[in-house]
């Protein structure tokens, strides 16, 4: 099986209509989002969600996010505290996601939050919810790729890794976030970060005037996705924080700033010459896809800042970079 890509800009309607047809059989569907590329399935369906966990290889403990075509379909399956509506009002439609208690009989299968009594909900931008407002029913998607590896963030690369296993792609072009969404959680009037993404801590606190409090490290429990040591990791090896640059390595940096030994690298990819870490969580995922193709024998990466989106490049290098099974 080869997939169907349909680009959007191209044929908008027919890319809806497929897509819904596709849904409706129980199959998922790679759809661009503004954070990354999605593997999206009815979020109501066992069959559906079961053979998104088969395709990318996912553990069945990591639960998915369910994303909303607006804040009346989310408010049909959670329950919302004060601050979880003010983080809406501020965040949706974009790169958050709240961890909200599921409602009682609500319709989505456990299968889709791993047996939990909370669902991660988050409203997209863009095709992505016009999709889900026209098939009627929340869509679970994690990210399109195999398990633990790069996700996505475009078409091409969605089609390199699951193309075989595809009925359909929808390319919207490259997704402008880059990184997933920040998932947050609210519980005693406190916000809790659970994975840092597309919406920089700071933002959260300067919309609600709370502190946005962190894990001291990493937790046994899995309560959102993205929370797994070893996940967003290429074939070759990561080094991080890199002063210098050793033989047979590919170099990704941020600022034309010197590096020793840069004459050595295979290749080099600068996530943003200027230094924007907007522009950095762009190309991260797809610096770290265009590295590993090198064949070099590692990925030696330098400092990044960790405030604003630094703290999410942070998190997904120091993931790529964890020891492996």
């Amino acid at each position: 099986m080869t997939a169907e890509i349909i680009d959007i800009t191209a044929d908008h309607e027919n890319a809806i209509a497929r897509a819904c047809a596709v849904l409706a059989d129980g199959f998922p569907v790679a759809i661009p989002t503004e954070t990354v590329y999605g593997l999206a399935a009815d979020a109501t369906n066992p069959a559906a969600i079961a053979r998104i966990y088969e395709t990318k290889g996912r553990p069945r403990f990591n639960p998915l996010i369910c994303h909303m075509a607006d804040v009346a379909m989310a408010e049909r399956y959670a329950v919302f505290d004060p601050i979880s509506r003010k983080l809406a009002a501020a965040f949706w439609p974009g790169p958050l996601t709240l961890i909200l208690p599921l409602k009682p009989q609500s319709g989505i299968h456990s299968l889709a939050t791993a047996g939990l009594d909370t669902v991660g909900i988050r409203l997209p931008k863009g095709f992505a919810a016009d999709l889900i407002s026209a098939f009627g029913k929340p869509l679970a998607a994690p990210s399109a790729n195999t398990s633990g590896k790069v996700s996505p963030t475009s078409a091409k690369h969605v089609a390199e890794d699951l193309g075989g296993k595809l009925q359909l792609i929808i390319d919207g072009g490259a997704a402008p976030v880059g990184v997933e969404s920040t998932i947050v959680r609210v519980e005693d009037g406190m916000i809790r970060l659970l994975r840092p993404g597309g919406v920089a801590a700071e933002e959260i606190e300067k919309a609600t005037g709370l502190a946005v409090t962190r894990a001291d490290g990493p937790s046994a429990i899995i309560e959102a996705p993205g929370m797994l040591a070893s996940h967003y990791a290429p074939g070759a090896a990561v080094r991080l924080n890199a002063e210098h640059v050793e033989s047979g390595e590919a170099l990704i940096r941020l600022g034309s700033a010197p590096i020793k030994g840069i004459e050595l690298a295979k290749e080099v990819f600068d996530l943003s010459p200027s230094g924007d870490l907007a522009q950095a969580a762009a190309n991260l995922f797809d610096y770290l896809k265009r590295a590993d193709a090198t064949g070099a024998i590692r990925i030696a990466v330098t400092p990044i800042p960790d405030h604003g989106l630094g703290e999410a490049i942070n998190d997904r290098l120091a993931r790529a970079a964890a020891p492996r099974d």
